[in-house]
Order: C-alpha cells, then structure tokens, then sequence
C-alpha cells in the first residue's frame, strides 16, 4: 500500500502555486504531519486577455507566503487536510499599496476507496472533496495586489494514480464551485454595466499530471497545471485594472521534491519550482516554495 509513514501533503489555493494535495499518497491511520512552507512569486509581464504585456505602473509584482498545513490519517483510506496561509503582496513601482494578512482557510478530505497490486504494478483511484472559506475582510476588488478573490469555494476532485516501482504517473481533475462576492461600491463594469455590489464569480476547472520517482525516502516529480474558467468570465479592459470574476486561464509546469532525514524519519524537507507557460487575464509568474513537515505517530 503506497501509504509512506512520512507523506505530508501540502495545500495551497491556485495562484498561491504551491505542491497540492493531489498525490497518490495517504498518511496512515493516527498519524498527524504538521509544518510550514514558504513562498515566494513574482510577475513583471501578464496577459490582457490574450496580450502578453508589461505595465510600467506596477514593475514586479510580487508575493510571499507562509503556509500552516496539516494532514491527519483518520484512518489508511480517509486523510483530512487543512491549510492556512499569511500572504503579502508587493509592487515595486506606482502607488498601489501591497497588502498583507491571513487568507483563506482550506480544508480537504481525501478517499481511496480501491488500491490494487497487479504484478510489480499498483493502481489506486482517490476522491477529494474540499472547501475554503476566508478568514479575514480583504478586499477582493484590489487585484492585481489583492490576498485573493475572497470567494467560499467547494470543489470535488477524482485521481488515478498508477505506480511500477519507483516510477509513478498520477493524474486528477477537479471542478471547482465558487460562491457570489460583493464589493465596496455600487456599480461596476464587465462587458455590460452591473448596478450592484455583488459580483457574479465564474467556476472553473482544474486538470493536473505529475509523473517521476517516489520512494519512501525521497519524491521527486514532474508536474503540469492548467486551471480554466468557465463560462461567466470575462478579458481584462486595455490598460484597466483586473477585476474578480475575469477569466483566469493558466498552464503551469513545475518540479517538486521531498526527502525524509534517514536519522529523524519524522521529518521532511519539501521544495519546488514552477512557472506560468500560457495563460490568459494572469500573471507570468515564477514561483518558488520550500517548508519542513513533521509527523507525529498518535498510535505510540
């Protein structure tokens, strides 16, 4: 069973761009993993629509974050996982002010109801239901340099994992529900004038591969990310600010790693790298993370 006594999983909101959840891993029963990882992100181009510019008035956009993550093994096929994030937000040029405080706190379960060893080959089909709420007032109409969209969500994910050895593929999709915002002021414009607060916030569909070597020791992988918005979103207006409900289409690739210490077993050092390919209404942002994880055994 592919349930490593040291699995951490990490979770974290789209365009905070860390290592997710959906690995084909399960912490066992009465273990708790607990830690925190570290963000950076940076953007000085994006998309306006489907113009790739820069905008003077901002310079680098930047982010930094720090996550509280845990993943408590209820049992070996049932997994729930919580993230909380402080983020700070930056631009180094104009007069828009960053922002800083707590964001939105994520809460996961994970279900492996089938895991099948055929020869040297073990195939294991997972599903993930998750929800997020904010934790705190933010303004969500203050993009590019909002702490987030401020939108409850509830998603629901199915996974496919396939490992031989110490090679794996993983592959998931999700379709994510987003809830109604308002904002502070009457009227605002998309493709038609709206004279409300409330903004009609776009759902959307995220598709996710990984593939690489895994071992109880040491995970190293390959990842592609593409997050679609569906039908309700709307481009950027030429040289206007970005709005909530825009379309926010983007295709990441990026690596992930984690080692576990061979004299502290308990702990894990996690890190990766990924990057915006192709996107629309979004920045072209590189992201770096890295965090330790520490595994508590409930059971001893």
């Amino acid at each position: 069973m592919k349930k490593f006594y040291l699995s951490c999983l990490l979770l974290a909101p789209l365009f905070m761009n860390a290592q997710t959840d959906i690995d084909g891993i399960m912490m066992s029963k009465n273990n708790f993993c607990v830690g925190a990882i570290y963000q950076y992100s940076s953007w000085d181009q994006y998309w306006e629509g489907s113009l790739k510019r820069e905008n003077l008035n901002l310079g680098t956009v930047s982010t930094k974050s720090i996550g509280l993550m845990g993943n408590y093994g209820i049992s070996d096929k049932l997994n729930a996982i919580f993230s909380v994030p402080y983020v700070e937000t930056n631009a180094s040029a104009g007069t828009m002010k960053g922002q800083k405080g707590i964001q939105d706190l994520s809460l996961t379960l994970k279900y492996m109801p089938l895991e099948k060893t055929v020869g040297q080959s073990t195939y294991s089909i997972y599903a993930l239901g998750s929800f997020s709420t904010p934790l705190s007032d933010y303004p969500a109409d203050y993009l590019p340099l909002s702490l987030g969209l401020r939108s409850r969500t509830a998603s629901l994910r199915l996974m496919g994992d396939y490992q031989r050895g110490n090679f794996f593929t993983t592959i998931s999709g999700a379709y994510i529900k987003r809830a109604n915002i308002t904002i502070d002021r009457n009227a605002y414009l998309t493709d038609e004038i709206h004279y409300t607060n409330e903004v009609d916030m776009p759902d959307a569909i995220s598709v996710n591969f990984r593939a690489g070597y895994r071992s109880n020791r040491l995970i190293a992988e390959f990842v592609i990310d593409n997050w679609v918005t569906q039908s309700g979103g709307f481009d950027i207006t030429k040289n206007n600010m970005p709005f909530p409900s825009n379309t926010m289409n983007a295709l990441k690739y990026g690596i992930s790693s984690k080692y576990t210490f061979k004299k502290i077993p308990e702990l894990s050092l996690v890190g990766g790298y990924n990057y915006v390919v192709e996107g629309r209404n979004v920045g072209k942002s590189d992201t770096f993370y890295g965090g330790l994880f520490y595994v508590i055994n409930f059971k001893k």
